[in-house]
């Protein structure tokens, strides 16, 4: 299993833990999640790539991982993601210029190159 589909593995595992520690928080978590996500102004694919800069600004690679996977599977290019990616550079410089890396490697491991 390579790093960032052990990532996804991680978030699913706390989730599923958080489901019987803390059910109702999670719940609402949840339902605000599908609503925010749900098809509006912007796209799937537009939000995504939203969610993948946020994701590199944030320095979190377990939402790298979880947001470059939901941007392949809603249509968008190396190319975009990467773009998206430099966002997050523009706007919070040298941190999150680092976590490219994370973000090329998840792109390598989902995409197999």
């Amino acid at each position: 299993m390579g790093r960032y589909t052990q990532k996804l593995e991680d978030i699913k595992k706390l989730i599923g833990r958080l489901q019987k520690q803390v059910p109702e928080q999670i719940g609402a978590f949840h339902n605000f999640m599908e609503t925010v996500e749900a098809k509006g102004a912007l796209d799937q694919k537009q939000k995504e790539l939203v969610n993948v800069g946020l994701a590199v600004a944030a320095q979190c690679e377990w939402c790298i991982a979880l947001h470059v996977q939901g941007a392949l599977k809603a249509g968008a290019t190396k190319e975009e993601i990467v773009e998206a990616g430099m966002q997050a550079v523009l706007m919070h410089g040298g941190p999150a210029l680092m976590y490219m890396t994370p973000l090329e490697e998840a792109l390598e491991e989902f995409t197999n190159g």
